[in-house]
Formats: structure tokens, C-alpha cells, sequence
């Protein structure tokens, strides 16, 4: 019965290709990629054969592609990154950062298909559809190229190119673009500094998504923009959540599933590190009453400069509470008794203990839901990316406090913790936003898996996409329809003033025909 059972769910498993990227954003995917990969699914990852984070699985198989550069030079471009967030930066060193990233995306997909073996393997393995993360803009050229149904798993993308690719109402009157760190209630002078950005921000992408136009003409033969592909996708997974969020309008094939990664109901003595499990559960019990403070600035930054390190060092010695700091740099020489330097950490699991009381975070969307979805008041000290927008979300919920890393000292630190970890509104708030988010019908995780099932059930979700797609510009914004009714506006005014001074002439000429001349009287 048992072999029949299993025989059954391989038979009905469908084929999952998998196209992630490396880094906190495969944190995000990993437990959807492993739950497919559970209920039967025969999952297929394709990766670079040098990364940081994508490794390898009882519940799917790897195919990796040869990349020009070691993981001795990715690693020590993450650790230049976190450093030189500390430090001021101009427009112009932001911007080269950004096109050396945009570079190497674009160098890893040319080497992704131009590899005749890869692909020739990915054409003969009949997929039933391709669960991606967009912002490595390749995996949507590999699933047109397989005429396969795409999922995408997202935060968000550059420049709002996720809502210019669905056609979703985007209106910067309201809508805060990245950047900008403008709430949903703008006064005037931030609606106009909000779309100037939106328009700035359009031409900048333009000019890093340019190159994949002549890859797509190369590899797919058509005329297209990255856009056009994106707007191809069947189903956009968004790590959204309104609690967090602002609230705005989606389109039909936007599922919302901000908090995928976070679950409650996981001990602190069954973490992922079976081995130092012991080690952590002993800190956290020593806290006593004052708790533990978790400290991480993300996954991929845990190094940073030595003068910030002790200031950070000397504000946490400053509260009573148990700190527990990922950090691999080199040790404070003024570290305090209660901070904990670790290698890594259970962020989920720490959070999720009664003993959590702040939670001092760099703003990720990871870190952020884990916060929220554990109730935990947050501290933040944004470094990167849209980090900055994050916690501007949060602090205007009252559920924490932001930092800037730059001008930060250590009694601002101090003050920050202890307001945060004191002041009941933080925790009260925090709380609210938890219950909220909490009450749902259906866990994050499971409505992501139902939603890539469906797609593979049902060969994509034509149903959910708008016929605006349809439409070209003029048209989508019914200016030929404006055009007629104001043709036939001018047409009738003009018919009517016609006939107006055709009437008025025939009257005054008529009028003047029937008066009769008066002959002069003879003297």
C-alpha cells in the first residue's frame, strides 16, 4: 500500500524549474522551493556554480553554469559592500555600484544561455513551468525561450518596472517611490519630489536594462523589452503585506505573501543548528528578566569598520539586556560582558522567544516581517537598497525606531534601545501590527506553493491577465477616444455656429428687403 501510496504522489508531481538568485533574496524562495519539493515535485535549480548561499538539497537537483569570477571575489565584494555603507557616498559611486551589480547579472545570463549544454538539458526536460525571482531579469528570457508558464517571487523591482509590467495603477500622489522614503501621506513638495523620482528613476532603469533588449533580439529573435517579458509572467508571488505596507492597488495575478518565512510554532531547541542549539538556549535563559537583544544586519553583511564597531560596542553595554550580535569582524577591544559575538544565528527562533525584547536590524524585508510577525520592536540602521523605505514603514507603524548609520554616535544607540525596549507604545504597536498580520487564512507559505501548483496545473493563468496588455498607449489611456469626443465636440460647436450666423443673416437680410424706402416730402 505504502509503495502504490508513494508511486501515486510521484505520478502526480509535476517538473519545477527553478531559476533563484543568490544572496538574502533565495532565504525568501528556499522554503517554497523545499515544500514543492515535499508534496512530489521533481525540482530543478539552476544556479552559477559560484555563490554564497544556494546550495545543495535532498529536495531538488542542482545544475550549475561556470561564471567568470571566484567566490573568494563575491565574498569580498559583500564585505566592501557592508564597509562602505558606513561611509558617505556621492550619486556618482551609488551609481557604479549599481551598474557593476546590473554588469554582472547581465555577464552571468549571456554565460547562462550561451551554455549549449544547459539549455539543451532544460529543452529536453519538458517543465511544466519556471519558479523565478525577476530581479535577475534572465530567468523570464529562459522561460519564453522553453514557451513555459513563469511565477515570480519578488519584493519589488527597480523603478516600479513590477507595476509597469502588470499595468498596475501606480499614481505618484500617493504611491511613495523607492528612495524616497516618503510615507503615503505627502504634502505637495514631496508629491513633486515623488514624481520627479518616478520619472527619473524610469530613464535611469532604461539605461541598465538596455543590454538585455539585443540578448532578448539575439536569443529569442523578436523585438522586445524587458518589460515586455516581465509582463509575461502568470502569477506575481509578492512579499507584500498591508500591515507593513502602504496601502495600494494590485492586479488580479498579485498574491500577496508578505511573512513567508516566519513561523511561530518553532522552538528554539529545534534550530536549523542542531549542534549549538544548547549553546544558544543557555544564553537566552541567563538573561533573566531583562531578556535578549538580537542584532543582525542582514545575511550578507557581518563585517563592519573597526571605529563603528566599538561605538555600537559601548552603546550595547549601556542596557542590562543580553545582546546577541552576528558579527565575524575583528573583536572590539571594548566589547562588554553582556554582548555575544556569534558566526550566526536562529534570527527566526531568538525573535520568537518570550525573552526577545529589541530587535536591531539593517531593514530587510526578511528581518522586518520576522519582527513584525513575532512582535519584537525594532531598532534600525538601514544600509542599502530598499532598506531605507523599509524602516521608514515601520517607524511610521510606532513600531520602532531608525538610525542613520552615518551620523549615528553611541548614545544615540543607547537612547534608541532603551526607548524602544521601555517606552510600552513601541511594544503595544508592534504587537497590534503582529495580530494583524497574523490573522489570515492561510499561511504565506502555503497559498505561494498552491499558487506555483496551480500554474503548473493549468499550463499558466491566462484568465488573471487584463486585456490592457492588449492595448497599445494611445489607446490604453483612451486618447483616441478623447480625440473623437473632441472632434465631435468642435464639430458641433463649429455646425452650430454656422447655422447661428446662417439664421441671423437670413433675418437681417430678409428684415431689410421687406422695410420700404421713404420718399422726401416736396416743399
Amino acid at each position: 500500500v505504502v509503495f502504490f501510496l508513494l508511486l501515486w504522489t510521484f505520478s502526480e508531481g509535476g517538473k519545477l524549474l527553478v531559476i533563484p538568485i543568490d544572496g538574502s533574496h533565495w532565504l525568501s524562495m528556499r522554503p517554497v522551493v523545499e515544500r514543492l519539493g515535499q508534496r512530489g515535485h521533481e525540482m530543478v535549480v539552476v544556479a552559477p556554480e559560484i555563490n554564497l548561499r544556494i546550495d545543495s538539497s535532498v529536495h531538488y537537483t542542482m545544475k550549475t553554469y561556470s561564471v567568470p569570477y571566484t567566490r573568494e571575489h563575491v565574498e569580498a565584494e559583500f564585505k566592501k559592500m557592508g564597509y562602505r555603507s558606513f561611509t558617505p557616498q556621492h550619486f556618482l559611486e551609488k551609481f557604479s555600484k549599481m551598474a557593476n551589480i546590473t554588469t554582472m547579472f547581465f555577464t552571468s545570463c549571456k554565460l547562462l544561455l550561451s551554455n549549449k549544454e544547459l539549455m539543451e538539458y532544460l529543452e529536453e526536460s519538458k517543465f511544466d513551468a519556471v519558479l523565478m525571482d525577476p530581479f535577475f531579469p534572465c530567468g523570464q528570457i529562459v522561460a519564453d525561450h522553453l514557451s513555459l508558464p513563469s511565477v515570480y517571487l519578488v519584493r519589488g523591482l527597480p523603478c516600479s518596472l513590477d507595476f509597469h509590467a502588470t499595468l498596475c495603477p501606480n499614481p505618484p500622489s500617493y504611491i511613495p517611490r523607492f528612495f524616497t522614503r516618503y510615507t503615503d501621506h505627502m504634502a505637495f513638495l514631496q508629491r513633486t519630489g515623488n514624481l520627479l523620482a518616478s520619472l527619473s528613476s524610469s530613464l535611469l532603469c532604461s539605461f541598465f536594462y538596455s543590454p538585455y533588449d539585443r540578448l532578448i533580439k539575439e536569443f529569442l529573435r523578436q523585438e522586445a523589452t524587458m518589460t515586455e517579458l516581465f509582463s509575461h509572467a502568470s502569477v506575481w508571488l509578492m512579499k507584500y503585506d498591508f500591515v507593513f505596507e502602504y496601502p495600494r492597488p494590485l492586479m488580479p495575478n498579485m498574491v500577496l505573501i508578505g511573512g513567508i518565512s516566519c513561523t511561530q510554532e518553532k522552538a528554539l531547541s529545534q534550530a536549523r543548528c542542531a549542534l549549538c542549539w544548547q549553546e544558544f538556549e543557555a544564553i537566552v535563559n541567563a538573561s533573566g528578566e531583562h531578556g535578549i537583544i538580537v542584532f543582525s544586519l542582514g545575511s550578507m553583511v557581518s563585517e563592519i569598520p573597526k571605529k563603528k564597531a566599538a561605538e555600537i560596542a559601548t552603546a550595547l553595554g549601556s542596557v542590562p539586556q543580553t545582546v546577541l550580535w552576528r558579527y565575524t569582524g575583528e573583536v572590539p577591544p571594548n566589547l562588554p560582558k553582556n554582548v555575544k559575538l556569534v558566526k550566526w544565528l536562529p534570527q527566526n527562533d531568538l525573535l520568537a522567544h518570550p525573552k526577545a525584547r529589541a530587535f536591531i536590524t539593517h531593514g530587510g524585508s526578511h528581518g522586518v516581517y520576522e519582527g513584525i510577525c513575532n512582535a519584537v520592536p525594532m531598532v534600525l540602521m538601514p544600509l542599502f537598497g530598499d532598506q531605507m523605505d523599509n524602516a521608514k514603514r515601520v517607524e511610521s507603524r510606532g513600531a520602532g525606531l531608525t538610525l542613520n548609520i552615518l551620523e549615528m554616535t553611541s548614545e544615540d544607540i543607547s537612547t534608541a534601545l532603551k526607548a524602544v525596549i521601555n517606552d510600552k507604545k513601541y511594544k503595544e504597536n508592534i504587537k497590534r501590527l503582529s495580530e494583524l498580520h497574523l490573522d489570515r487564512p492561510i499561511h504565506p507559505l502555503d497559498l505561494a506553493v498552491h499558487w506555483v501548483e496551480f500554474v503548473m496545473r493549468h499550463k499558466g493563468a491566462p484568465h488573471l491577465r487584463p486585456a490592457a496588455h492588449d492595448l497599445n498607449w494611445f489607446q490604453y489611456h483612451s486618447l483616441d477616444v478623447i480625440a473623437f469626443l473632441l472632434a465631435v465636440v468642435l464639430l458641433s460647436l463649429f455646425i452650430s455656429l454656422k447655422c447661428c450666423l446662417f439664421c441671423c443673416r437670413r433675418c437681417c437680410f430678409k428684415k431689410g428687403r421687406t422695410r420700404k424706402p421713404t420718399k422726401p416730402k416736396s416743399h
